[in-house]
């Protein structure tokens, strides 16, 4: 996965209903440490990561690249959304287009937060990058981020196996900026 191209970044944080999407600071490395160590959060994405390997490795100010949001809640991280270009992907039905991906941690689950950061997230892509399709890839089993999926408009292109699962690739069409 690479950058997304030519955005501006930091962007200004992006506020929803109940939640802001900003930018990675340094009082969300434990949140982030947290997201990445969770068997929950990691049941159908390999494993979670050793908590003392994420402690010794993490930086400071973790993740701040072009398209990764921090999901910020009453001024707490509860999750990440991630816009990266699918250059290296295995499907070529996703190589080359933006990647829609998102982590939540667990007691943020079943609020309807990750659809309405996630809508936030593609909002602000398509307003910087007008027309240009958007791929998420999913396990079949994982019935919330399938559901979730559907919601944020992906439709599916193409089933597979990998990492010895069924996974769905999907894709949301470009908006197309308004004359």
């Amino acid at each position: 996965m690479t950058e997304l191209g030519p955005v501006a970044w930091p962007t200004e944080p992006i506020r929803t209903e109940r939640l802001v999407l900003r930018e990675s600071e340094a009082r969300d490395r434990s949140a982030f440490i947290e997201l990445l160590a969770s068997p929950e959060v990691h049941t159908y994405l390999g494993g979670p990561r050793p908590r003392d390997e994420l402690e010794r490795e993490m930086p400071g100010a973790p993740e701040r690249w072009p398209g990764s949001f921090v999901v910020d809640l009453d001024g707490a991280m509860i999750g990440q959304i991630l816009l990266r270009r699918a250059t290296g992907h295995r499907r070529p039905a996703a190589a080359g287009k933006a990647d829609l991906g998102y982590l939540f941690l667990p007691r943020a689950w079943g609020f309807g937060y990750a659809a309405e950061a996630c809508a936030a997230a593609l909002d602000w892509f398509d307003g910087v990058l007008p027309g240009e399709p958007v791929v998420l890839t999913t396990q079949t089993a994982n019935v919330g981020s399938m559901r979730l999926a559907a919601k944020l408009g992906f439709t599916e292109v193409e089933r597979f196996q990998a990492w010895d699962a069924e996974q769905w690739l999907g894709l949301r069409s470009p908006v197309t900026p308004s004359a």
